[in-house]
């Protein structure tokens, strides 16, 4: 399956690259030629998956090989979202989770007053931007608990490769909140017309291979609590970062978009350039608490700055504590360093940090995983996490 790809005069797009009529007609197609035959269930063309079935497979490498190659397949060619059904089997751990972001959000609320966002108007919502930075130091072994699930890591992978960066932003929208417009996400979903513009066509399609999108449902989100609203295969349209701020194609979004319900644990994952928008809470009594990910690749640029020396030196002492006490198989434990420390080595100041064997210097990974392996004191971890970020300075 091929995507539109539409044939500019030149690299670049100009006014006549968009038509809402191509748009449709590869919509359309590519819906009549779909196929997921790993899924468990499609529904509004987005195909479900059982995660616990996933999760048993875990160590079948041919079985979650086929699983990957179907995820990238639907991310890039295909409806452009996934749905994991029980994500967290226990959700238990999302409610401690819940709890802790709640406690934060309250903490910023009493410090800061009420805020509103670019995501909506003042008492709508709430935001506790960077939670993933803030869970881990609030509370590690919430955090540690949080991050060990398969299904997270794994459909990084798919799209990302290894090293990937995780962000989150929790979202919290109240009885009678706002659906959002239309739009398409970071990097280039972030840009005006006048930006785009300036940049090849090639550039489009690399800004969504950069990055995946993604929501834990922290609570039951029925319809009338305003889950996201999607348009699957509007992610394969190239100039989409261009289209999607043209009134027709909002006008079009409005009319053919979808909502899924999603159960507490539930995940959804998508591609960032699918047109998207949260939905409107229409419903009395539910507030929708979302935890979103923001995951990119280790070739990118994260949206948030993140600080994973801090993260990583407050975090080993209850990793190291509950690794030694046999609390985390060694998957488990691959999961947490991945969500906590940086894996990309660069940049690096190679005057300085010149790798003796190799191409790269080690990474903030490397650095915790030596010192999980080598029982390293909570002391010479801040110590050698100080050293790498000196490391990393010019002189």
């Amino acid at each position: 399956m091929n995507r539109h790809v539409p044939a500019p005069r030149t690299r670049w797009f100009d006014e006549t690259s968009i038509s809402l009529q191509d748009f449709i007609a590869d919509v359309k197609k590519a819906e009549a030629q779909m196929s997921c035959p790993l899924a468990d269930d499609v529904q509004k063309s987005v195909p479900i998956y059982n995660a616990s079935k996933i999760h048993a497979l875990i160590d079948d490498q041919s079985a979650i090989d086929r699983y990957m190659n179907e995820w990238t397949d639907v991310l890039l060619d295909g409806p452009g979202v996934v749905v994991f059904r029980g994500a967290f089997a226990d959700t238990s751990i999302v409610d401690r989770t819940t709890d802790v972001l709640n406690d934060l959000i309250a903490e910023e609320k009493r410090v800061m007053g009420e805020r509103g966002d670019h995501f909506g108007k003042v008492g709508q919502n709430a935001r506790l931007w960077n939670a993933h930075e803030k869970l881990c130091v609030a509370n590690p072994e919430a955090f540690i608990h949080y991050n060990a699930i398969d299904v997270v890591d794994l459909i990084s992978r798919a799209w990302l490769g290894p090293l990937y960066q995780i962000t989150t932003q929790v979202n919290v929208v109240y009885p009678g909140g706002k659906a959002q417009t239309a739009h398409r996400d970071y990097h280039m979903g972030f840009q005006t017309a006048e930006q785009l513009y300036q940049y090849p066509a090639h550039a489009h399609r690399l800004s969504a291979e950069l990055t995946l999108q993604g929501a834990i449902a922290h609570c039951d989100m029925p319809i009338e609590s305003g889950p996201t609203q999607l348009l699957p295969f509007s992610q394969r349209y190239l100039p989409g970062y261009l289209a999607i701020l043209r009134p027709e194609f909002r006008d079009y979004f409005l009319e053919h978009h979808i909502q899924l319900p999603l159960k507490k644990g539930d995940a959804l994952f998508f591609n960032p350039a699918l047109f998207h928008a949260a939905g409107n809470n229409v419903s009395k009594d539910i507030v929708r608490f979302a935890n979103l990910m923001q995951i990119g690749s280790g070739y990118g640029r994260s949206i948030e700055v993140v600080d994973r020396v801090r993260m990583s030196v407050g975090l080993y002492p209850t990793l190291h504590s509950m690794v030694k006490a046999g609390k985390l198989s060694p998957r488990q434990i691959d999961l947490v360093i991945a969500a906590t420390a940086e894996g990309y080595p660069f940049p690096a100041n190679l005057d300085i940090d010149s790798p003796l064997s190799g191409m790269a210097p080690p990474s903030q990974q490397d650095l915790l995983k030596l010192a999980l392996h080598e029982n390293w004191t909570s002391e010479k971890v801040a110590s050698e996490f100080e050293a790498y970020v000196k490391r990393r300075l010019t002189h």
